[in-house]
């Protein structure tokens, strides 16, 4: 089951993230509205509706059983999988007594501060890494941009190894750097920065240095996820999948209330204006948070069912997949070194999966 449920994540977040890409270049490309720290902040916000959307999804799923008995068996659910993810974790208690030997109610503050804590890393590894985008974008070349961020699936290995305890396995390291090398192909022969020079971005050097901070942050984020947020693997794929949007509506919370702080700053200093979206832009906006928070918790889900490689490798193939969907709506030529590198990001792919599996057997 855990295979099924990683496949049906990984099809859910490749067509959500496809679909948050082409409504938010739409949105700022054809509607001209280009407000990128406040869309950011609607989009990590959305994070904390995962739980409850999910919530009423199972809630139909089990509409025949009461709700009180529904609701205690979910809450029952979601706090033993935490006492599971404290417990692998071994965190350092005031008592010497084991977790599961104290009384309940010194359980769940353990498990609160412990998943509190965690979430807050994740969040603010997660909206640097997100900003680092934002600021980069008006400094450098999108072929530099492209090709710097996503090499966060180098730093997820990486960090995979460091903090996981991961073995380092060639065929791996392979498949990352062909992946890397596919990111590249498809950045720099696609045509984006011909009709630019050197002297259109003067900055360009700080904005690759912004955004290689954000990449090696987004790998970071990843594993970080995986370490604090995951439970162990004998927790079943279903308990994970669950956990997973739980953790993420707590991560839009904590967006909810610490980003906000941004929109005033930035509005007084004059770097970018509040103003409330009207008429299409309002649509597109939904659209585009709707999109990020499906991509987001299909994503988390992902992440807890296999590793933080595979995740990142695997969000590298919606590089090439977008560039299809622009070819079949809007006419837009991938051209043969965008074919070339999405084909090279497929294989890699797949033989960073195969190699996974064989570990696994």
């Amino acid at each position: 089951k855990r295979y099924v449920y990683a496949g049906i994540a990984l099809a859910i977040s490749l067509v959500t993230f496809i679909a948050q890409t082409e409504s938010a270049g739409y949105l700022a490309n054809t509607l001209n509205y280009k407000k990128p720290i406040f869309t950011l902040y609607l989009t990590h916000c959305s994070w904390v509706l995962l739980w409850p959307a999910q919530l009423a999804f199972l809630r139909i799923k089990k509409r025949r059983v009461s709700f009180s008995v529904f609701w205690s068996r979910h809450i029952y659910q979601l706090r033993t999988t935490a006492l599971s993810v404290v417990d692998a974790q071994s965190v350092p208690l005031s008592s010497l007594r084991p977790l599961a030997a104290l009384p309940a109610k010194e359980q769940d503050r353990v498990i609160f501060r412990y998943m509190l804590k965690s979430c807050l890393i994740c969040c603010l590894a997660l909206n640097v890494a997100g900003s680092s985008w934002y600021i980069a974008v008006n400094l450098t070349t999108p072929s530099d941009l492209t090709a710097i961020y996503n090499c966060s699936a180098f730093f997820a290995y990486s960090f995979s190894v460091l903090l996981l305890g991961e073995k380092v396995h060639k065929d791996k390291i392979f498949s990352v750097i062909l992946a890397i090398i596919g990111v590249i192909i498809v950045a720099y022969t696609g045509g984006s920065d011909k009709s630019s020079n050197t002297s259109d971005f003067p900055y360009r050097t700080l904005g690759n240095a912004i955004i290689g901070v954000g990449s090696v942050l987004y790998g970071l984020y990843e594993v970080l996820y995986k370490k604090l947020a995951c439970p162990p693997q004998n927790v079943s794929p279903r308990k994970q999948a669950i956990f997973a949007n739980a953790v993420g509506s707590i991560i839009g919370f904590l967006n909810m209330i610490l980003l906000w702080v941004l929109l005033p700053v930035l509005h007084l200093t004059g770097l970018e204006r509040f103003e409330l979206p009207e008429g299409e832009v309002t649509y597109m906006i939904i659209l585009t948070v709707l999109s990020n928070a499906i991509f987001s918790g299909s994503f988390l889900v992902l992440l807890s069912l296999t590793s933080p490689v595979i995740s990142s490798v695997a969000a590298l193939i919606t590089i090439f997949l977008v560039a299809i969907v622009d070819w079949l709506l809007f006419g837009t030529s991938i051209g043969f070194g965008g074919f070339i590198g999405g084909i090279v990001i497929v294989i890699a792919f797949g033989l960073l999966t195969y190699t996974s599996w064989q570990e696994l057997n």
